[in-house]
């Protein structure tokens, strides 16, 4: 439990932060029916913390203990860069308010003040019933608590509160009957701050959805275009360099040419996002004010038809591209016919990354084998995007390069999309696998409690089996695998393995299971010391 915050825990809250999004990013585009209900709020929120998280993790690479007033700004300044959608941006602009005062060593209570304040400034209409709501709510009971972990406990315990009241005070939220989805994903940062300063992951669900009476949706203030309007057809967002002087204006000109204007940042850098009729006229703005770039221009119509049409044109040109560790994998997985994107096994690859790597394929079909449940989300993340750019993706949420392996091998190009899909699906999933690791220090675990240099046998994901050397674990691992039945064994050995392993291994499966079939390949350098998969 800590005290103060400093950089390290900076950093630990934005990792957690996005793995909470990540894992509520669905549910949150599932919520979004305000401003317009185009189901990518929890997408851009992801984003945007994703890329605050990049600054931070860049920071501390090029310097090996950074200060805290250096690590909030990194990631105030990630964020801004990354900033995605109307929610993105006022996230953005919320931490850059935390960070202006957790640098000058204001405790947290002041920081969620100042953040909840600098959001509502970006903010040229501010409606109640949205993150606004929940991110004030959020500061006001952290002033009245003690200490780092009572402030950041009572901040998200009103979060919680105040996000079940949203439909209360907006009425496409009554009408839908649900939260607001920014507020929800403000719950999870904020969620993610309790367990970063006190260890203790909060309990309980969120709630969603409310059974709102008829007479209290009249009551709401609506918000709402003129009934005929309907909602602006463009979303326009660009980072713009500019002075200070220059954002009056700005802002003047893009409230008459539409609505959901947020304008956040500072010193010189501002993200920029409206929605507008014109968005040539939105980016000669800000052209005008500045000099504009990244520039993001998003058709909703378009982008809501791409999202529910359903492809059945035959292929032109399919890629199965495969994220994998260790250059014997990458060659396993390129012999098998799959474009490979060698992932960093410190670093896991980024939405971004996966995009890029996307693209390189060249292909209008794209079957994306993960092989690490880690990169759920930021897959997540990146398919949404690339369906926006009319790409075909299906993404395997494959566990282990096994898996992935495994799915390879029964790839066919020459068959409709939907059916190689459901075909590497199928047996992706039929594949059991198993992990040899070394364990780094103390810790509890499935078997046990486990001592630093102890080997840990894991089945599917959960350490099943903790010993003293890699062989004799590994032979105990395979048993209690094989128990459940098999008929195919496939061995990956990193470099640490020992050179006898992969001959004890298949020597003891031959007598043991000899209707079993049994293969081995070099898994390399970055490879875990023994991939099993029993097909």
């Amino acid at each position: 439990m800590l005290d103060t915050l400093d950089a390290p825990a900076v950093r630990t809250w934005c990792r957690l932060a996005l793995a909470a999004l990540g894992q509520a990013r669905e549910e949150i585009d599932a919520l979004n029916v305000y401003p317009v209900p185009d189901g990518d709020t929890g997408t851009n929120l992801y984003l945007t913390v994703e890329s605050a998280a990049e600054a931070l993790d860049a920071v501390f690479a090029a310097t090996e203990e950074p200060g805290l007033a250096a690590a909030a700004a990194a990631a105030a300044r990630g964020a801004l860069i990354g900033a995605r959608g109307n929610s993105g941006v006022i996230l953005a602009q919320w931490l850059r308010g935390l960070a202006e005062v957790l640098s000058d060593g204001g405790e947290l209570a002041a920081a969620l003040d100042h953040g909840a304040r600098s959001a509502y400034r970006a903010v040229a209409q501010p409606v109640e019933g949205t993150l606004l709501t929940v991110a004030a709510a959020a500061a006001d009971a952290a002033t009245g608590a003690d200490g780092l972990t009572g402030q950041a406990q009572e901040a998200y315990r009103a979060a919680r509160q105040a996000l079940l009241l949203t439909p209360d005070q907006l009425s496409a939220l009554a009408e839908a009957g649900v939260v607001d989805a920014g507020g929800r994903g403000l719950v999870a940062v904020l969620g993610a701050l309790v367990d970063a300063v006190s260890g203790q992951q909060p309990m309980g669900p969120v709630a969603l959805r409310r059974e709102i009476d008829p007479l209290v949706v009249d009551g709401c203030e609506s918000h709402e275009r003129p009934p005929g309007s309907g909602h602006p057809a463009f979303e326009v967002i660009y980072l713009l360099e500019a002075e200070d002087g220059q954002l009056p204006l700005l802002r003047e000109r893009l409230g008459r040419l539409g609505d959901s204007l947020v304008i956040g940042g500072g010193d010189g850098l501002w993200n920029v996002h409206v929605h507008v009729d014109d968005a040539g006229a939105a980016v000669e703005a800000g052209v005008e004010a500045g000099r504009p770039h990244r520039i993001r221009i998003t058709h909703f119509a378009e982008a809501a038809a791409r999202s529910g049409e359903r492809e059945e044109t035959v292929s032109h040109g399919r890629a199965v591209l495969s994220v994998v560790t260790g250059s014997g994998l990458a060659q396993l997985c390129e012999q098998a016919g799959s474009v490979v994107l060698a992932a960093d096994p410190d670093r896991p690859p980024a939405s971004a990354e996966l995009v890029a790597a996307v693209h390189r394929c060249g292909a209008r079909e794209v079957v994306l084998l993960l092989n690490d449940p880690e990169l759920r989300a930021a897959a997540g993340a990146a398919a949404d995007q690339l369906r926006e750019e009319g790409v075909r993706i299906a993404v395997l949420p494959t566990r282990s390069p096994v898996q992935g392996l495994a799915a390879l091998a029964v790839h066919d190009a020459g068959r409709r999309f939907d059916e190689d899909v459901v075909a590497m699906t199928s047996a992706a999933g039929a594949t059991r696998y198993a992990e040899l690791a070394v364990a780094e220090g103390e810790s509890w675990t499935m078997a046990g409690v486990c001592q630093a240099g102890d080997v840990l046998g894991l089945i599917d994901g959960d350490v099943a089996v903790i010993g003293a050397d890699l062989t004799g674990t590994a032979l105990t691992v395979l048993d209690r695998m094989l128990a459940a039945g098999g008929e195919l064994v496939t061995l990956v050995l990193g470099e640490e393995a020992p050179e006898e392993l992969a001959d004890r291994l298949i020597a003891h499966a031959r007598r043991t299971r000899p209707e079993v079939d049994t293969v081995a390949y070099p898994g390399g350098r970055e490879a875990a010391p023994l991939l099993i998969g029993v097909e």
